[in-house]
């Protein structure tokens, strides 16, 4: 069974979490703690339903599911990575409770029901084109470098699919954070929290969290830093308890 869902240079990943299996290609974008830091974070109630802007492997859909999401749709762009993301949720046998839909979340109308949504999270690309060197491999630079989708595009597809009073969660960088609560707050979605993630204590943090929410008032809430590794190297308590979640 899993050996017909395989394609040559893709291989099989544990996440840690309810027996969860994911395909990823050697040759595309694969997932990191980024992805597994908003699902967690994403103020997520029982049954909502969800949608995953820009999913790539799936990995984030995979993840709410298993933390009690009713529905979530997946859109990526890629096509081939959309189509192994449907099969990580076939392996997994999530066909009811996760979708992917290979879409421009820009051009989302007649895609996608407008206002529907309890939750939108995404993982989108960090850098605007410009900045930095762009990968040669055309999935891996749209995954890193804003090729398909600015941060604007992001934050304007969230504010559609929302209900009033849903909520949006995103991860970027630090660097980005007045942008980032100026995109949001222009569009309806006002921030009311946010977390910095620091590699260890005494490092700078290079991982921004924050979820804002569709018509409600100013006000937001920092919390606490999230470190992610001891002084030995070892994973802190917090992150080991996303990877041991039941």
């Amino acid at each position: 069974m899993i050996e017909n869902l395989l394609r040559p240079g893709e291989s099989l990943d544990d996440l840690l979490i309810n027996n969860l299996k994911i395909i990823q290609a050697d040759d595309e974008f694969r997932f990191s703690l980024d992805a597994v830091l908003v699902a967690h974070f994403a103020t997520l109630r029982k049954g909502a339903a969800v949608v995953d802007l820009g999913a790539g492997t799936g990995v984030i859909g995979l993840l709410l599911s298993a933390l009690g999401a009713g529905k979530v749709v997946g859109v990526e762009i890629n096509a081939r990575m959309a189509e192994m993301a449907g099969r990580s949720i076939k392996l997994n046998n999530l066909d009811e409770c996760v979708e992917i839909i290979n879409a421009d979340f820009r051009s989302l109308k007649g895609v996608i029901s407008a206002g529907k949504y309890d939750l939108v999270v995404s993982n989108p690309p960090y850098r605007p084109v410009g900045q930095g060197l762009i990968n040669p491999n055309d999935g891996v630079a749209s995954a890193r470098h804003e090729i398909n989708a600015t941060l604007d595009n992001v934050v304007k597809a969230a504010k559609y699919l929302l209900k009033y009073r849903g909520r949006f969660a995103m991860v970027h960088l630090p660097e980005r954070m007045a942008e980032i609560l100026s995109a949001m707050s222009g569009t309806g979605i006002e921030p009311k929290r946010l977390r910095l993630v620091h590699p260890a204590l005494g490092k700078k943090p290079n991982i921004l969290l924050v979820e804002g929410v569709l018509g409600a008032k100013p006000g937001l809430d920092v919390l606490e830093p999230l470190f992610v590794y001891n002084a030995d190297g070892s994973y802190t308590e917090e992150i080991l308890a996303y990877y041991s979640s039941q």
